[in-house]
């Protein structure tokens, strides 16, 4: 059995004019994610997780912020695209385990529906996909909601 581990990591800016996108799923937010997409962290860390594994190199290499045609471009799409490169090397998801890094809003109501869009997407069953929500109790520009992190670890299995 061939396994390969990557980590990914993504940090936004947070702003009064943009919506929050976590997971695929809009989040009802008085602050969103400043990027030249979405700007969906969690997205974003896991593509950056599943390419690593592979030594794909980075979501900024593949999906490059300075190609217009990625300018406010669906994240869910990018996330499409990287597990096609996967599975083009052979492998499948085994599972992916992530932590988005944010004050406000609280999370924890939404990670079902994150959950079910990343696993319809990766062809992953929900209990395969672990989402995880924590905040930085008022520390730093996280604390401050100044900015948004996610974090993922991605383990695939050669098909």
């Amino acid at each position: 059995m061939k396994l390969r581990i990557g980590f990914g990591v993504d940090v936004h800016q947070l702003v009064s004019d943009r919506k929050l996108f976590l997971g695929g799923v809009e989040i009802a937010s008085d602050l969103g994610a400043l990027g030249h997409s979405d700007a969906d962290v969690l997205l974003h860390a896991i593509c950056d997780a599943m390419l690593g594994a592979l030594n794909l190199r980075d979501i900024g290499f593949h999906f490059s912020d300075q190609d217009p045609k990625y300018k406010n471009i669906d994240s869910k799409i990018l996330l499409k695209d990287s597990y096609e490169l996967i599975k083009e090397k052979g492998f499948r998801i085994n599972n992916i385990d992530a932590t988005i890094i944010a004050e406000k809003p609280k999370l924890n109501p939404h990670i079902p529906a994150m959950q079910a869009v990343i696993g319809e997407i990766l062809e992953a069953d929900i209990d395969e996909i672990s989402i995880k929500a924590t905040t930085h109790e008022k520390v730093d520009s996280f604390g401050k909601r100044e900015a948004i992190k996610a974090y993922a670890v991605c383990l695939l299995i050669a098909e």
